[in-house]
């Protein structure tokens, strides 16, 4: 396994696996290559799985297959990217700019419906929703309850999609993830436990775009 080593001021070891499956360490300029050695080692697991993980990335080309919102359509070509039935339909240039504005509308507006449907449903309250592009987790909630989520949750289907709106509104409450937080979300989502788990057959997500 190749591994690009970066050193600098840094006080700790961190290990990064690119989308092109580069694998990369940020060490600090005081620790040994030996050690650097030990730290990939010990993380072979995680690395694994991650490469594994990019393989699962889905292509754009046309006649290519894509989930959005947890059901699989068609890739082909159009003047510009929108859902038509079961195809989605992308220009032929700078596709992947254009998809990824397609996702942000998209979760937007779902996003924004099952956070004001779950708050009201279950006496929450919250400042915002705003999309982002967050690579390492599906949402999150600031201390003045404004919650953000990344456009990936426009992959998950509507169960999945739910969970993480009622993971990030009882952040309003609780900004930790104790047992009271835990409460909080059982109490929307009673089968909390298996959506949690379900969501990392949709890990490759965090890869795309």
């Amino acid at each position: 396994m190749e591994v690009t080593v970066i050193r600098s001021r840094r006080k700790t070891l961190s290990l990064r696996v690119g989308r092109e499956g580069e694998v990369v360490v940020h060490a600090p300029t005081f620790v040994s290559e030996a050690e650097i050695k030990r730290f990939v080692e010990r993380n072979r697991a995680w690395i694994g799985k991650r490469l594994i993980s990019l393989r699962d990335v889905p292509s754009l080309a046309d006649g290519s297959r894509l989930a959005i919102a947890g059901k699989e359509v068609l890739i082909g070509t159009g003047k510009r990217a929108t859902l038509k039935g079961e195809m989605l339909l992308l220009p032929e240039e700078r596709r992947e700019e254009a998809l990824i504005r397609f996702l942000k509308s998209f979760s937007r507006e779902r996003m924004t419906r099952l956070t004001e449907e779950i708050s009201a449903r279950f006496g929450f309250s919250f400042q915002a929703v705003r999309i982002g592009s967050a690579r390492g987790r599906w949402g999150s909630c600031s201390s003045k309850g404004s919650i953000s989520y990344t456009f990936r949750t426009a992959f998950l289907p509507d169960p999945l999609a739910e969970y993480i709106a009622a993971h990030e509104l009882a952040h309003t409450r609780q900004m930790n993830h104790g047992a009271a937080f835990w409460a909080e979300v059982g109490r929307m989502i009673p089968d909390y436990a298996a959506r949690r788990r379900a969501l990392k057959s949709y890990i490759w997500a965090m890869n795309f775009l």
